[in-house]
């Protein structure tokens, strides 16, 4: 580690963000939300957005709000119970977080995931580009899990790991998960009076998992173990992430003005490079196109994307989001990568410049057949 990153925090460079606020931070000692802290957040991410950055706001709340309006002392036990209380508590938080954000001059939006639209590659792509979008457009995502439909087996769980697969979504350059606590400690400082607290260390170290705590509150289910968690999983995409009090006065704006605070995991690899790894990982050909020599010039040495005009050939039964493989003319491998659109679909586009594509199919999902983000050279 550096004596440059030991010293400023690694928000001070990043241009894009995930911000993960808890249960904790965001209801007033579980009784319903709490608007002041809502309003703080909302002015610092505006005031972020201003200096150029691109936030996405993930947030907890909606159960805990929705217990408080059907007057619900105890979080039930019963899945219909909970996914009954995060549809009426949904209903509270986008109207605090609406409010907060257009005193600001901002429109926000409401995203909700569960796992299966991030494992499915079609679901994964389309998510990926609506929020990729929205942060064009200078919206302000706000994202939940969708506790009213999650079932057990496709429930994140928790909203550290949601931050930490959205980050991996956007390839965001950080996460920061704001908690109630300072951050990680050697020992759980509400238990051991002698904990000291942890400034620095490197996503991933499975040390940093067996001091972890795994004990939440009676409102959130995360503890700091599931954030070390998050942490480890935001890495793989090359996101650094910073674990830190959520009630620190201006904690985001301090962070990224370079202020240490809290805990700072990095990551291991440069964010492309993580990526790149991430992608080659869980490549499964169902497909090939053949390129001609201009396009495999534009992805091998100008490090382009995959237009449909430089395609001549497409074969299999491949859907959209899945892993299709780039030959060149002689019929060599060069890359993979997930395909915007089916085997169908490319077939009616074979040498179409993009601005025609809707022309040829009626609709156009994204102008490059495959991103550059999504493609590994071979």
């Amino acid at each position: 580690m550096s004596a440059h990153q030991a010293m400023e925090s690694v928000i001070k460079k990043a241009r894009r963000l995930v911000v993960k606020v808890g249960s904790g931070l965001v209801t007033n000692a579980g009784q319903g939300l709490d608007h002041g802290a809502l309003t703080g957040w909302a002015e610092q991410i505006a005031r972020l957005h201003s200096d150029g950055r691109q936030i996405v706001l993930v947030s907890s709340g909606a159960i805990a709000e929705g217990m408080q309006r059907l007057g619900w002392a105890r979080r039930p036990h019963a899945l219909h119970k909970l996914q009954a209380a995060a549809a009426v508590g949904q209903m509270g938080m986008v109207q605090v977080y609406e409010s907060c954000f257009r005193s600001h001059g901002l429109l926000t939006s409401q995203i909700l995931l569960t796992h299966e639209d991030l494992a499915d590659r079609k679901r994964y792509l389309n998510a990926r580009s609506t929020l990729r979008t929205l942060l064009d457009l200078g919206v302000i995502p706000v994202i939940n899990e969708n506790d009213t439909v999650a079932i057990e087996e496709i429930r994140f769980g928790d909203n550290d790991t949601l931050a930490a697969l959205v980050a991996n979504l956007i390839e965001a350059d950080a996460l920061v998960i704001l908690t109630d606590q300072k951050g990680l400690y050697s020992a759980d400082p509400r238990i051991d009076p002698d904990a000291k607290p942890i400034a620095d260390g490197v996503a991933g170290d499975p040390y940093l998992e067996t001091i972890a705590g795994s004990t939440g509150s009676a409102i959130a289910r995360g503890g700091m173990l599931t954030k070390i968690l998050a942490a480890k999983r935001a890495a793989r995409s090359g996101a650094d992430t910073v674990i830190a009090w959520g009630r620190e006065p201006d904690v985001l704006l301090r962070l990224a003005a370079g202020e240490r605070l809290g805990t700072q995991l990095l990551a291991q690899q440069a964010t492309i490079a993580a990526r790149k790894q991430w992608l080659a990982d869980h490549l499964q050909v169902s497909g090939r196109v053949t390129l001609d020599a201009g396009a495999v010039k534009a992805l091998v040495v100008d490090g382009k994307s995959l237009l449909p005009v430089g395609v001549c050939g497409a074969t299999g039964e491949f859907e959209r989001g899945e892993v299709v493989s780039c030959l060149d003319e002689s019929g060599r491998e060069i890359a993979r990568g997930l395909i915007n659109y089916s085997c169908a679909e490319t077939s009616q586009i074979l040498r179409t410049p993009s601005n025609q594509i809707e022309a040829k199919l009626g609709y156009v999902d994204e102008p490059e057949l495959m991103h550059r983000d999504n493609l590994v050279l071979l």
